[in-house]
């Protein structure tokens, strides 16, 4: 299936908005925000304040992740009366870490067309402020709020070399990192607070270096994290050696014992056993 963006049909616009500094609003993107009928968004009281600082009127529908997925209905009875929809979130670009998937899928499934504006969004500058490699790179936005959950998931990424891209809150910035520590090792690290705003930082060094700076920081953060740039074997160590080394690094034994199979691609109750000496 084929779109043609610019034939006057009804039109799904994404429209990124500024995260900080209201300058970063392109001319396309007010616009858009002029030209469609009606918007939805994450929060009708922020875009109230967009709109009312470039002087525009529009009817706003608010759309967020608790109610997405049942505004469905609401946007395509826009389109189908031939009215352009536009979605925002309140800062960047919608989808990346933000809703507005749900209604763009349903309006591509549709056969109406969906064009995306490009614009500010926080991990962009957060990557080419950071020092480290710029590609490849992965964007993987917020990790899970839970410490064991999110190890796991951290786990799934310790041998990626492409450099990893994190959103995350204040509140959860030391324990994050210190699960980062745990897992990944004390890489190199670039931590972006506030971009574009007045009170803009970036703390660089490695993990153990900026954990200390992180007691007490405020404001929306980027972690950007080295990739693997090592591929270890471990044919270096026996099975018994390797199972004690996650064990010194404060893994429980079973859960060293599954590290070391998953390292090493083995069965885990063959690593079991070579580990308890021939315990079944």
């Amino acid at each position: 299936m084929s779109q043609k963006s610019y034939n006057n049909t009804p039109t799904v616009y994404i429209i990124p908005t500024p995260i900080g500094n209201m300058e970063d609003i392109t001319l396309r993107a007010i616009n858009t925000l002029k030209l469609v009928d009606v918007i939805f968004c994450e929060d009708t009281r922020v875009t109230s304040l967009l709109l009312k600082h470039l002087d525009i009127k529009k009817k706003l529908i608010s759309s967020h992740k608790f109610n997405e997925d049942k505004n469905d209905y609401k946007l395509l009875e826009y389109l189908e009366n031939g009215q352009n929809v536009g979605i925002v979130t309140d800062r960047g670009t919608p989808i990346i870490s933000d809703p507005g998937y749900e209604l763009v899928k349903v309006a591509i499934e549709n056969n109406y067309n969906v064009v995306s504006l490009p614009g500010p969004t926080a991990f962009v500058p957060a990557l080419t402020s950071s020092g480290l490699s710029p590609q490849p790179f992965l964007f993987y936005g917020f990790l899970n709020s839970k410490s064991s959950k999110r190890k796991k998931e951290l786990e799934t990424l310790q041998k990626y070399p492409e450099t990893l891209i994190f959103y995350e809150a204040p509140h959860r910035i030391i324990e994050t990192l210190n699960d980062m520590l745990s897992v990944l090792g004390n890489r190199k690290i670039s931590i972006s607070r506030e971009i574009s705003k007045k009170f803009e930082e970036i703390y660089r060094g490695n993990i153990k270096d900026i954990i200390d700076s992180m007691v007490d920081v405020k404001g929306e953060l980027v972690i950007v994290v080295a990739g693997n740039d090592t591929e270890n074997t471990y044919d270096n160590l026996t099975i018994i050696e390797h199972v004690n080394l996650y064990i010194k690094e404060g893994l429980k034994t079973m859960d060293a014992i599954k590290k070391v199979s998953k390292d090493r691609n083995l069965n885990k109750n063959d690593v079991y056993r070579e580990y308890h000496g021939g315990e079944s």
